[in-house]
């Protein structure tokens, strides 16, 4: 009797079915569904990495622009000192030219002036304590050593 007891006192259990159906629900009710926030992380994080590989594109070009503007420049001044170059050259082959002696003599000869018949030299070089002496009066005297 004890036995028939016991199961008379007990509810009635629910169907399997129901007790599956509210197990799910439960277990949905556990786990919040967050794929949309997920899709929302996902878009935002999408559209954060376009933007910055736009901003670093857009970078990539103006340091290609000023690169390449550089890179003008430089051959321009690459040119500009080549020709500076052979005006500089041109310009000593012409000083070479008017210091040469020919043309040296050549113009003395224009102005006047003729070839020195005997060449002086000075000595500049310091004498002892006496010599220096002698060559003060010398020069004072206004003689002139003669080669």
């Amino acid at each position: 009797m004890a036995l028939t007891q016991t199961i008379s006192t007990r509810p009635p259990r629910p169907p399997r079915q129901k007790l599956s159906e509210k197990s799910a629900e439960v277990f949905l009710k556990l786990v919040p569904n967050v794929s949309d926030g997920a899709q929302a992380t996902h878009r935002f994080f999408a559209t954060f990495l376009s933007a910055v590989a736009g901003i670093g594109l857009l970078m990539l070009l103006v340091v290609n622009i000023l690169l390449a503007q550089d890179a003008f420049t430089l051959s321009e001044l690459k040119a500009e000192a080549k020709i500076v170059a052979d005006q500089r050259e041109a310009i000593n082959r012409q000083i070479d030219l008017a210091s040469s002696p020919e043309a040296l003599a050549k113009k003395a000869a224009e102005l006047g002036m003729r070839p020195s018949e005997s060449p002086v030299f000075l000595n500049l070089a310091p004498l002892a304590g006496a010599a220096t002496s002698e060559l003060t009066n010398e020069t004072t005297n206004g003689d002139v050593a003669r080669g």
